[in-house]
């Protein structure tokens, strides 16, 4: 069964944040940016349990091209994205996620 993917509102922020910034360093690196983290909610979304579990049911997808770690949780009818993070960020803000 396929789940619905959704973001938390900060995921949400940091994903669009992370866009601009992108873009004010090179034109259309945001774009690419934006590709690069889509891709990795398809698989995750195609593929949820292939990604390792890191604290309870929380599940860690390390980007390759960014410097970024997509953070979510398995539900039974969805997908939810807890954090698209940048890896230079201190990991102890996710702490309190859920």
């Amino acid at each position: 069964m396929k789940r619905g993917l959704v973001l938390r509102r900060v995921a949400a922020q940091e994903f669009d944040e992370s866009i601009a910034w992108y873009d004010g360093e090179r034109k259309g690196l945001g774009q690419e940016f934006r590709t690069a983290i889509e891709e990795y909610f398809q698989r995750i979304t195609d593929n949820p349990e292939w990604f390792p579990k890191v604290r309870g049911g929380v599940r860690r997808a390390v980007v390759r091209r960014f410097p970024f770690v997509i953070h979510f949780l398995i539900e039974k009818k969805r997908i939810v994205i807890l954090s698209v993070f940048h890896t230079s960020r201190n990991p102890d803000e996710l702490k309190t996620r859920r």
